[in-house]
């Protein structure tokens, strides 16, 4: 297979409640689910129609088998992924508390995917493809920002579109100063840039997330994208601005929502290479990711939650 759309980054497992709105500490049970941000672009882009191929780390341990048949399972490409004896798969707990907000305890000391480098990349995989996305969490030690920086470079090379969702997970950097310094890189990199209200304000310190976007603005950008989960979300070039409105959904649990919303948007874009010339165009496209993002957020987990094609088209239409 080759794959249009390559994904790289953390692949792990995410423990979720049993139940919603209860936080970590208090939660009775969990269940093991896969998740990773760009493992779920990867899986939430194959469900759409995308063949796409998987570059990461993972531990040679029943988890890390777990996640490479979890992708095989929905005929990802996990020729890029390596498996090391050196450290462990890593996990993720994860709660959506009785406020809406998520709670995430991570352990990763270090976890394989934090030791990815540049001689692990498969280059042919890279050089192949239309679209590379990648996130932050892979840019947070050196070995795995090094190799991050050099598949952008590889990918680049070889014509494809860059994206890239920093994915902010704060508690996993030294420091605020150094998360900013490497979201600001990872994003400077990239010609289609997803990104959260609450990453521009964290990123520039603007309440108003439009002032932001023109702040962190780099010449080469085709398109920003900033989501506002609930809200819907906005989208930027340097000709116009519009809004796609949201989906109504009851939210069981938000994790890998986003993740959905990026999957959805490229899929678009992968279909239509004329995507990007018209307002209207990319508008249907948010339009669309709002749907995949919306429909993620009504089954517990990311990866299992992630719909196809069919089921958002027909979610659509019922809307």
């Amino acid at each position: 297979m080759t794959a249009k759309a390559v994904c790289l980054g953390e692949l792990l497992i995410d423990f979720v409640p049993t139940v919603t709105g209860t936080g970590l500490a208090d939660a009775p049970a969990f269940a093991k689910a896969a998740g990773g941000a760009p493992g779920n672009v990867a899986v939430g882009l194959q469900r759409l129609g995308i063949e796409t191929g998987f570059i990461g780390k993972l531990g040679d341990d029943a988890f890390g088998h777990f996640l490479v048949d979890t992708l095989k399972a929905d005929n990802v490409d996990t020729s890029g992924i390596v498996l090391t004896k050196e450290a462990l798969t890593g996990l993720a707990f994860v709660s959506l508390r009785a406020d809406g907000e998520r709670e995430f305890s991570f352990y990763r000391s270090p976890s394989a995917d934090m030791l990815l480098s540049p001689a692990d990349l498969d280059t042919e995989m890279l050089t192949g493809c239309e679209l590379f996305h990648y996130g932050t969490l892979c840019m947070i030690d050196d070995d795995p920002r090094s190799a991050t920086l050099r598949a952008i470079e590889i990918a680049r090379e070889g014509g494809a579109i860059i994206s890239c969702d920093p994915n902010l997970r704060l508690p996993l950097w030294p420091s605020e100063d150094k998360a900013r310094e490497i979201l600001r890189l990872a994003i400077s990199k990239a010609d289609i840039v997803k990104i959260s209200d609450d990453e521009v304000t964290f990123l520039t310190g603007e309440e108003d997330f439009e002032v932001g976007v023109k702040h962190l603005w780099c010449d080469h950008w085709k398109l920003v994208i900033v989501t506002m989960g609930s809200k819907g979300s906005r989208f930027y070039t340097t000709q116009w601005n519009g809004f796609a409105e949201p989906f109504a959904v009851t939210s069981v649990d938000a994790t890998g929502a986003g993740d959905g919303f990026t999957a959805g948007f490229l899929s678009r874009l992968l279909k239509n290479s004329d995507l990007l010339s018209s307002a209207e165009q990319v508008g249907a496209a948010c339009r669309f990711a709002n749907a995949v993002g919306a429909l993620t957020a009504t089954k517990r987990g990311a990866i299992n939650a992630l719909p196809t094609e069919s089921e958002v088209l027909a979610f659509m239409a019922a809307a």
